[in-house]
């Protein structure tokens, strides 16, 4: 089979044979014109600019009529411009085209002079006549498959067709290129393969590059807060730092090492930009990440479920009027998760032994709360602390909140008063896992409430017995 052959027309040319259906564009499985303004006033300012176009794919029949496999679209909407009266929107970006204006003198001297003629809300008609020139004589390539019929031709339409245009996100990811390498760098790192709730198709179809442009927007320049993607990749082109960009690399390691199955969740396309917007603003507080982590389990299991703020909403019931990318519902969600984070960390702080001072160490915790020496506790703690990772293997699923680390205390006190007692823990724990796997911030209140439910569980059995 012999190569397609090149074949190069002006523009005017090509749309003259178009028009007399010498190149035709109707081929019975050819699609319908689909392109929007948008795409239709990029077309004509490549042309206008003298930029590149890739070539247009013909098939030909054996009697030299040529019909377009590959470039319809483009194809329409440039006779639409040359020869429907089209007028370029207002909304076109780069609407500025410089080109060379002849000037003839009084002498009839001809000279040519730099210009700039806008082409917002221009027809073909309304263009100096130089551009009009430049239009008509923009060299459009072809490429001609030969000796071609009806069944070649639908062959080649499929195959030339057989491609996946760029949906919004993915386009918007093209007008933030300075930091586009940043971007890139940052999705390849763990938490955004392992640490979310994404699905494999968010990721190629360029929510992630999203998340991270809102994130960035959310973290550092919510005052100037863009709901559309596009505008909030060009603002961030024009504004952002690589200092913005490298603490919020920083951030995403360090949530790589906290983020667990159970919280997982958080981290979906709908609301991954507030909670890492959060994250940020912990991280300012100097507490420890684990705190975060333990923050998120109190927030999936017991706040998500509170009404809040002065509307009286649930955290999920914010966005219920407006949409997910307001400023107003974003802002509402940060307050409110600031609030509930602010409290979980006051409610840890205020955390007290029964001296009344703040608790120093699991050791003053144990003896404080069970009346022993702390000399005594403290000769021990070896043996607490490996039996306690043993009972928790075998009786406690590791996704549960009684393996927080904050809830350990209590369980370490549980522990050493089973030893104290003689009595064994594994029975109990394993139901008690079954039914209860949340704890109280105050680990003196959540150890008595925990003594409580094994006395109680003892006595029925003793009953049984």
């Amino acid at each position: 089979m012999a190569r397609p052959r090149k074949q190069t027309y002006t523009l005017d040319m090509y749309l003259k044979k178009n028009r007399k259906g010498d190149i035709d564009n109707n081929a019975d499985v050819q699609r319908n014109f689909v392109w929007n303004n948008e795409q239709i006033n990029e077309l004509i300012v490549t042309v206008l600019t003298d930029d590149y176009i890739p070539p247009i794919i013909l098939g030909e029949e054996e009697d030299s009529k040529l019909h377009i496999v590959d470039g319809g679209c483009r194809t329409a909407a440039l006779r639409r411009f040359r020869e429907m009266n089209y007028k370029i929107t207002s909304a076109i970006e780069n609407s500025a085209i410089p080109y060379k204006k002849k000037v003839t003198d009084k002498k009839g001297n001809i000279t040519y002079v730099d210009a700039v003629f806008d082409i917002k809300n221009k027809t073909y008609e309304k263009l100096p006549e130089e551009l009009k020139e430049k239009f008509d004589e923009y060299q459009i390539e072809t490429v001609i498959h030969e000796s071609c019929d009806s069944l070649k031709i639908s062959g080649y339409i499929k195959r030339y067709n057989n491609h996946v245009a760029m949906n919004t996100d993915q386009k918007a990811f093209t007008y933030i290129d300075r930091f586009a390498g940043q971007i890139r760098r940052i999705m390849d790192t763990r938490f955004f393969v392992e640490c979310n709730n994404y699905s494999e198709k968010d990721k190629t179809k360029g929510v992630i590059e999203r998340i991270i442009v809102e994130t960035m927007m959310c973290m550092n320049h919510f005052e100037n807060w863009k709901s559309q993607a596009k505008a909030a990749c060009k603002y961030l082109n024009d504004h952002a730092t690589e200092e913005e960009f490298e603490r919020f690399a920083s951030n995403i390691h360090r949530l790589e090492n906290i983020v667990t199955e159970d919280i997982r969740g958080v981290f979906n396309k709908k609301d991954s930009f507030v909670f890492l917007t959060l994250f940020d603003r912990f991280v300012k507080l100097g507490e420890k990440d684990a705190k975060f982590a333990a923050f998120l389990r109190h927030f999936n299991r017991e706040l998500r479920l509170v009404k809040r703020n002065e509307k009286g909403l649930l955290f999920d019931e914010i966005d219920r009027e407006l949409s997910t990318k307001d400023r107003q519902v974003i802002a509402d969600k940060l307050d409110m998760l600031e609030g509930m984070l602010t409290e979980f960390l006051q409610e840890e702080t205020v955390q007290k032994d029964v001296s009344g001072s703040f608790q120093s160490s699991p050791e003053s915790f144990i003896a404080g709360n069970l009346n022993m020496d702390i000399e005594a506790v403290r000769a021990d703690m070896d043996l607490y602390e490996s039996s306690l990772d043993v009972l928790l293997e075998k009786t406690v699923k590791l996704d549960s909140g009684l393996r927080d680390p904050e809830n350990r205390l209590s369980l370490l006190a549980m522990m050493v008063y089973s030893y104290r007692e003689d009595r064994d823990l594994d029975d109990w724990m394993a139901q008690y896992a079954r039914t209860n796997d949340t704890y109280l911030a105050d680990q003196k209140q959540n150890f008595s409430r925990m003594k409580q439910a094994f006395e109680k569980y003892c006595k029925e059995k003793r009953k049984t017995a």
